[in-house]
């Protein structure tokens, strides 16, 4: 019963327009689940059927965005989109079954002191965690297409070498007086300042992260904090040192 208002990295979710657009969601699933009197709550009158289905739906929420920030960040992430939205949904339903039924024992007197009910609500918290955040992945992915269909490509893309056209551009690392290109074509070197290319890489989600490295968001795969720095993994399997100097920044945007 948790939807999860970001997932990874997860940008939908670093504006205020994604957290409005994520507790929409929430609330008219909510609506949803208290109307059709979903997993036996039914049974009760209909104020104490939507205060229950509110609050837990409203706290699992909050819940997703702790695990999303938090869980993910620090252990990494699948590669693969149903896999991660499989993750996200067991993470956080294993703790907050626990939620759950305690709410269902107070709304309703259910008892969960057998293996058969235990099994029961687990299935059934991940059952809603996974609708949840199948539709906020599938939202936000439809809303960030539609966006990208309406901005001019980076003019960055046009210096890309021949063999490399087509690509994803998935970072740019600064070499001596040269920029070695990072993308899901392979790599090569051009003659450019990063400074230079990084105004030529708006309109692609990214950032600089290191006074020698600027990463596209969508390349990362892994980014892991200890000692006060961090590195970030990327598609090729480059390892990426976060200065920092970005540091910050990175923490806001929820990179790290």
């Amino acid at each position: 019963m948790a939807s999860m208002p970001k997932i990874l990295r997860w940008g939908p979710y670093d504006d205020w327009k994604g957290w409005l657009r994520g507790l929409v969601i929430t609330l008219v699933g909510a609506t949803f689940f208290a109307y059709a009197g979903a997993f036996n709550s039914s049974r009760v009158a209909a104020p104490v059927r939507f205060t229950y289905w509110f609050g837990l739906m409203i706290l699992g929420w909050l819940w997703g965005a702790f695990v999303s920030r938090r869980f993910f960040a620090r252990f990494g992430q699948p590669k693969h989109l149903w896999l991660r939205i499989l993750a996200a949904s067991v993470v956080l339903s294993i703790p907050y079954s626990v939620v759950v039924a305690l709410a269902s024992h107070l709304a309703w007197g259910s008892n969960f002191d057998n293996l058969p009910n235990i099994v029961d609500v687990l299935v059934s918290v991940t059952s809603v965690s996974v609708i949840m955040v199948t539709i906020n992945v599938l939202v936000a992915r439809q809303i960030s297409a539609v966006t990208s269909a309406g901005t001019q490509p980076a003019k960055f893309l046009e210096r890309l070498p021949l063999k490399l056209r087509g690509g994803e551009v998935w970072a740019v690392e600064a070499e001596d007086h040269y920029l070695r290109l990072h993308t899901s074509k392979g790599q090569d070197l051009i003659l450019m300042r990063l400074s230079d290319a990084i105004d030529e890489l708006e309109g692609i989600e990214g950032a600089r992260v290191h006074r020698s490295w600027w990463v596209a968001r969508a390349a990362i795969t892994e980014a892991v904090r200890g000692d006060g720095r961090a590195t970030l993994t990327l598609k090729d399997g480059a390892e990426v040192p976060v200065s920092r100097t970005y540091a910050r920044l990175l923490r806001e945007r929820s990179w790290i």
